[in-house]
């Protein structure tokens, strides 16, 4: 999970990431926490599935988990460098979300996530009940949804990467929402 990162910090400590190198990181740690979020979510399809052809997967459930927190600590990094880009000032941020809708729904994205992060521990599965945790763990479908639609909307010009994250997004959620209790 921390290789991308490291390999980050090289390109910048080396000159790696060009001539605007704040917003080539903003870009690579955005698509990491996204496709990080899409990896943890094909997670239970992946294991729905291979049960529908008479597999057992146990390696998906293991991984969901670090998965989602790899794709928290990338947006984490995304809106880091995004602030430190604009200067860190909180009322010029807040102007930019009112005024630029796909910062909007990237900044309700990962207020989002925050609370899945914060329940992500077995103890909170205790403190919730299952039911209630695995209630606010299906945010991370509209965190996905929110964040393929941040991204559409900050591409100014080839639209096919954030065309191929919603659809992947919509196959994971159909998956879901066909399956069938597996006997």
């Amino acid at each position: 999970m921390v290789l991308p990162a490291a390999v980050l910090v090289y390109d910048a400590l080396t000159g790696g990431l060009g001539a605007n190198p704040l917003q080539r990181a903003e870009q690579q740690t955005g698509l990491l926490a996204l496709a990080l979020l899409l990896l943890s979510l094909a997670c239970t399809p992946a294991r729905l599935l291979a049960a529908r052809l008479g597999q057992r997967l146990l390696w998906p459930a293991r991984v969901r988990k670090t998965l989602g927190l790899g794709s928290a600590f990338y947006a984490t990094l995304h809106l880091g460098i995004y602030l430190l880009d604009r200067g860190a000032a909180p009322l010029q941020f807040l102007q930019d979300a009112l005024k630029r809708p796909y910062i909007t729904v990237g900044l309700l994205a990962f207020v989002l996530l925050i609370p899945l992060v914060l329940t992500s521990r077995k103890a909170s599965v205790k403190q919730l009940g299952f039911v209630r945790w695995q209630a606010l763990h299906r945010l991370s479908y509209v965190v996905a949804g929110l964040a393929a639609l941040h991204f559409w909307w900050s591409v100014k010009k080839d639209h096919t990467p954030p065309l191929i994250a919603a659809v992947v997004l919509l196959l994971l959620l159909a998956v879901r929402l066909l399956k069938k209790p597996v006997r």
